[in-house]
C-alpha cells in the first residue's frame, strides 16, 4: 500500500468555503481528515484549531491546514501545542520556506485576503517542500519551550 501524507483540514465559518474547495483540490491524492466545522454558521475558531493541533502535535496527522478570516486566530490558537509549527502564509514563497526553514507543520491561511487558485497554490507548495535541515535544524529545535 502507497504510503500517503496524512492532512488534518479545519476552519472557522470564514474560512469554510476555501476548506472545502482546498479538500476538493486534494481530494484522493492524500489521506484527509476534516475536523470541522461543517458549514458557514458562525462558530469560534480554537474549537477547531486546538484539536486539530494536538492530532498534528502527536503525529496523527503529518500536516494541518488551518483557515480563518485573517488566518491569525487559528495560527496563534495552535502555536500554543508545542510540537507545533503553525505559519500564516497568503503567498507562495512564504509557504514554501516556512517548510524549508521553519519545518512547519501547520499551514493557516487568511481566507479573506488570498483567492481560491492562490490558496491552492500555496497549499500545493507547502505539503511537498521538504525541509532543508542543516543550520535550520538547531534553530528549528529551539522553538519548543522544554
Amino acid at each position: 500500500m502507497e504510503n500517503k501524507l496524512r492532512i488534518a483540514f479545519g476552519s472557522d465559518h470564514a474560512g469554510f468555503e476555501l476548506k472545502q474547495k482546498l479538500i476538493a483540490s486534494i481530494n484522493g491524492k492524500y489521506d484527509v481528515k476534516d475536523f470541522g466545522c461543517y458549514n458557514d454558521n458562525a462558530v469560534d475558531y480554537p474549537d477547531f484549531a486546538h484539536p486539530l493541533s494536538m492530532s498534528v502535535a502527536n503525529g496523527q496527522y503529518t500536516f494541518g491546514i488551518l483557515i480563518c478570516g485573517s488566518g491569525n486566530g487559528v495560527c496563534m490558537t495552535a502555536n500554543k501545542h508545542q510540537q507545533v509549527r503553525a505559519a500564516l502564509c497568503w503567498d507562495i514563497e512564504l509557504s514554501k520556506f516556512a517548510r524549508l526553514h521553519n519545518d512547519a507543520n501547520i499551514l493557516c491561511i487568511p481566507a479573506r485576503f488570498i483567492n481560491e487558485d492562490k490558496a491552492i497554490e500555496i497549499l500545493s507548495t507547502f505539503i511537498t517542500t521538504e525541509f532543508e535541515g542543516g543550520r535550520h535544524k538547531n534553530r528549528v529545535k529551539k522553538i519548543p519551550l522544554l
